[in-house]
């Protein structure tokens, strides 16, 4: 841990404009060759280019058809467009640096380029949980739920940005840091400096934006699988009609996209939580690369899932 301050030395006052340009090349040595970086790229390019054509297809679909301009299909397009956040800044930053075989754009794009990413992950957490919110208003509770307007789910939404907001710029204003992660070609929270602003921030995200909403999303979710079962034990399957088939496939897409958001965060969670309390030099470069990739993953494979779900 001994190169950790003069790792932070740019961002003392005074020291900006003389030394961030020698002190962002320093940290952003990267641990892969160019031939792996080269291999990162190409991924990212790829991936990026498909995750940003789906995901316009997919507003643009539910912007034409307005069967599908419903209350939880507009929290949908709020989660489109985090993917396309992502996938619009995210990807070419991290293809481009890997390309250039280093962080290529300094302190202040590490900044803005951590910051977004950051900021979009955790809306996707935020508004997943008010699609399951709305689920079980929906399924379990239509008597609250019909009372719910539409000022209502914005207010959620809203809720969900702000958020996400909160915990992105705190990094910046000096609770925790971002910093090159050791592939030297991306930025992310600085999870080799483990002081104690590193940690309390990093376990206040994971409470307030993991632990929290899973509990809202499995108390949902539970209680909606009890009441389907319920509904069809009581009345038979040929008693449900169309529009309650519609809300079980809704809620089912809505699962899943859950399950596929935890595998793609849950590493790089896993990954912080060891730096609050173990050594972060064991994280290997190869694992410190993998991570991210998984948690931008989402992006390229939620737009398969709304047309699979709304295929009808």
């Amino acid at each position: 841990m001994e190169d950790i301050p003069q790792f932070f030395q740019s961002r003392l006052p005074g020291n900006e404009s003389t030394n961030n340009s020698s002190e962002t090349e320093k940290r952003t040595r990267s641990a892969f060759s160019q031939t792996e970086h080269n291999i990162v790229a190409s991924y990212l390019i790829t991936a990026g280019v498909i995750s940003l054509l789906s995901n316009i297809a997919v507003l643009g679909i539910f912007i034409k058809y307005k069967e599908l301009r419903t209350v939880t299909n507009a929290i949908i397009m709020n989660l489109a467009f985090t993917d396309i956040g992502v996938s619009g800044v995210g990807y070419p930053m991290s293809a481009a640096s890997d390309l250039h075989g280093s962080w290529k754009f300094g302190n202040v794009g590490c900044q803005i380029y951590a910051g977004l990413n950051i900021f979009f992950g955790m809306a996707s957490i935020g508004l997943l949980t008010v699609v399951a919110i709305d689920r079980y208003l929906t399924i379990c509770r239509p008597d609250i739920g019909k009372r719910m307007t539409t000022s209502s789910y914005t207010a959620m939404i809203l809720a969900a940005w702000v958020n996400a907001a909160f915990w992105a710029l705190m990094p910046i204003v000096g609770w925790s840091s971002y910093a090159p992660d050791p592939t030297g070609a991306t930025c992310t929270i600085n999870w080799r400096k483990n002081d104690l602003s590193f940690v309390s921030y990093t376990m206040s995200v994971v409470v307030v934006n993991f632990v929290v909403p899973l509990m809202v999303m499995f108390y949902g979710y539970y209680n909606i699988s009890r009441t389907v079962k319920q509904h069809t034990s009581h009345n038979g399957l040929e008693s449900i009609n169309m529009e309650w088939s519609d809300q079980i496939d809704v809620t089912k897409m809505s699962i899943v996209m859950i399950l596929m958001f935890l595998v793609a965060w849950s590493p790089y969670s896993i990954i912080c939580l060891w730096s609050c309390f173990g050594d972060p030099k064991q994280i290997s470069p190869v694992v410190a690369i993998i991570a991210p990739l998984l948690a931008k993953s989402s992006t390229f494979y939620n737009p398969c899932i709304y047309v699979i779900a709304n295929k009808k």
